[in-house]
């Protein structure tokens, strides 16, 4: 004897798509998830937003010189903290994290779930956005109170301003996940993915001055994107005299662009091409 299964009603079939989350709102969700988890560890919220203040207020005591006429050290190094702070909370706190969340399984059991895999990546993405822009308020409002940091006058500064936040989130995000392949287990994040954040700090005029770089480490820096974000960022806070300080003469807005972006197709393509959801021990 044969048993037939009854159809589904249209009524039953419209209540199950109704309790069935659409696209959007998982990415919300996680995204949700994502800003929560990151609050409640307090060493990345004091080390992601509290640091680049501090240091502000470090360098803005030891240093009260002007650049050139008009610009105070302190303007210069606030577009450089801006940048690091940005990439501190996409390439520096996605390849720590992520290699984390590898190593405890919570990548393998995401994969197991009906979840669009892109969902988790949503969520990684709206987690930077938000932290990256709470940060940079900060950071705004703390050096234009208390550092006589000059706000952008005109709706075309504040438009590179978004331009090079955005383009640089992006790639910086895009390499976060990418290098996070490099690390083989939970405890070799920090130590892969924060040498190389020190390192592009230092040689990409967040601490000194460009110009005073030696030739050879300005090259380098020219390789990668922090470099052409603080680049940008002096663009929009700096008066446009000081272009003539900047290696080419100008601060080259074009030039920023085109490497912000190729630097996003490039780890766009790492991510697709290294990612791994499961540890070597997993298989």
């Amino acid at each position: 004897m044969t048993t037939t299964t009854k159809p589904a009603t249209p009524v039953a079939a419209a209540a199950a798509g109704a309790r069935r989350p659409g696209a959007g709102t998982l990415a919300l969700r996680q995204g949700r998830l994502e800003i929560t988890q990151f609050l409640r560890s307090r060493e990345s919220v004091v080390f992601t937003m509290l640091f680049p203040v501090v240091m502000i207020a470090i360098f803005a005591s030891i240093f009260t010189w002007e650049i050139t006429p008009g610009v105070r050290f302190t303007q210069y190094f606030v577009t450089g903290m801006i940048a690091t702070g940005l990439m501190t909370v996409s390439f520096q706190n996605l390849g720590i994290w992520i290699p984390i969340e590898r190593d405890r399984g919570v990548l393998k059991r995401y994969r197991g779930t009906p979840m669009p895999k892109w969902v988790y990546f949503a969520g990684k993405v709206l987690m930077v956005v938000a932290i990256g822009v709470a940060e940079t308020v900060l950071l705004l409002a703390v050096s234009a109170v208390f550092f006589d940091l000059h706000l952008p006058s005109t709706a075309g500064r504040w438009l590179t301003f978004g331009w090079v936040a955005a383009l640089g989130v992006t790639a910086c995000t895009l390499c976060g996940i990418a290098i996070s392949s490099l690390a083989r287990t939970a405890r070799s994040g920090s130590a892969v993915v924060t040498p190389v954040a020190l390192i592009l700090q230092f040689i990409s005029g967040v601490f000194f001055v460009f110009t005073g770089l030696p030739g050879w480490m300005q090259q380098v820096a020219a390789l990668f994107p922090l470099k052409w974000m603080c680049q940008g960022l002096r663009a929009v806070f700096l008066p446009d005299s000081f272009g003539a300080q900047e290696p080419a003469g100008s601060f080259e807005l074009g030039r920023v662009a085109l490497v912000l972006a190729l630097w996003c197709v490039i780890g766009l393509v790492l991510c697709l091409t290294t990612f791994r959801w499961t540890t070597k021990r997993d298989g």
